[in-house]
């Protein structure tokens, strides 16, 4: 667990060419915005909670680069670091979010009806289907920079909140802290569990400091729902189930966060949102809807096809092996997911999802039987 000395005052004795990063060596979108006299203009400015230049950009110093993603290089502290470094940040979230400028509005759709389709994906192919987000609570500060007192609170609060969820939504909190062997092994078997931070992206960015104090996983009774509280984000809320039908989860996904931002609301905390990043997250990548949409899918044939990439970048989608983001696929099968977040409201997304996997399935069944795929080949979206 690296321990960050960004709050040292000793280096505002130094020329900023003294304390200015080596970034010779890196690949991201940090370090391509990042100048010189940028770090010079920022650096002495910090948010009201204390979170600094050298805060924000402390994980893309240690973390040059990612062989497969470029990642962002860049954290939030709270919520206010987006406007104290926008100067920095706003390049980087229109460099990551294609092109998203600072005067866009985001849009924000959580009302499912407005899906179409999502519930004949064909479970022969689509083994499970996701759909999870963040939430940062309004008034505290995010996990690379919380105190111990402030993280335990919005644990209490999460726990106040997610009690009162009823019906469907009726769960349990498991404080990692207080688990049993048998409750982690379960809980491991359902791949529900996050276990402490091993990535050197997180590490870096200080959400590992006291684990695991504060930090926990609810579910619901038919385990078709959770949240993460403490994790990289406040809270991760996530919908999932076996087989194809992602207009269900969708459904799930959208009723369980309404209900729980109300209950939050009632308790006197907001969650951080504005009309131009949409819902604040920790990282960058994960602003506006912070959704992401993912099926396993068994596309065995369509993977080794030369097109893949290609179809896959023109649908807006990413792939991933089903164990996360630094994995393989096994057996054919893979993680596929919207590459946005930002832009696009939550139904635009999970749409992109649902008549891309489709056309997917249908390519690899055409794939299966020796056909082309030539005429089924997609327009960018």
């Amino acid at each position: 667990m690296p321990f960050g000395n960004t709050h040292n005052k000793m280096k505002m004795k130094f020329s900023s060419e003294q304390e200015y990063p080596d970034l010779s060596k890196h690949n991201n979108h940090m370090a391509k915005v990042l100048t010189p006299a940028m770090y010079e203009k920022l650096r002495s400015k910090e948010t009201p909670s204390g979170f600094t230049l050298d805060d924000v950009i402390q994980t893309g110093v240690d973390n040059p680069g990612h062989p497969f993603i470029m990642t962002v290089g860049c954290v939030a502290g709270d919520e206010e670091t987006y406007e104290v470094f926008k100067e920095l940040l706003d390049p980087v979230i229109e460099d990551r979010h294609g092109g998203y400028k600072p005067s866009d509005k985001h849009k924000t759709d959580l009302n499912s009806d407005n899906l179409q389709g999502g519930d004949d994906l064909d479970s022969n192919y689509v083994l499970s289907s996701r759909v999870r987000t963040g939430r940062s609570v309004r008034g505290f500060c995010l996990p690379p920079h919380c105190s111990r007192g402030e993280r335990r609170a919005v644990e209490q609060l999460s726990i106040e909140a997610l009690a009162s969820l009823s019906g469907d939504l009726n769960g349990k909190y498991y404080a990692l802290k207080n688990m049993t062997d048998a409750e982690q092994q379960q809980l491991i078997d359902d791949h529900f569990l996050f276990d402490k931070p091993v990535s050197p992206l997180l590490l870096a960015s200080g959400m590992g400091r006291d684990w695991p104090d504060a930090r926990g996983i609810w579910h619901n009774d038919n385990k078709t729902f959770l949240v993460w509280v403490n994790e990289e984000d406040h809270l991760r809320v996530i919908s999932m189930q076996k087989g194809g039908n992602m207009k269900e989860v969708f459904n799930r996904f959208c009723s369980g966060l309404t209900k729980i931002e109300e209950l939050f609301k009632e308790r006197g905390h907001a969650f951080m949102w504005n009309e131009h990043l949409g819902y604040v997250l920790t990282c960058p990548s994960n602003l506006g809807t912070g959704l992401r949409a993912g099926v396993h899918v068994k596309l065995p044939n369509m993977s080794k096809n030369a097109k893949f990439e290609d179809v896959l970048k023109k649908l807006r989608l990413q792939k991933r092996g089903t164990g996360g983001v630094d994995t393989a696929a096994v057996g054919g099968v893979f993680d596929i997911s919207n590459a946005d977040r930002l832009g696009f409201s939550e139904v635009e997304l999970v749409q992109m999802v649902v008549d891309g996997v489709k056309l997917l399935v249908e390519m690899e069944k055409r794939l299966e039987k020796g056909g082309s795929i030539d005429d089924l080949m997609p327009a960018q979206k």
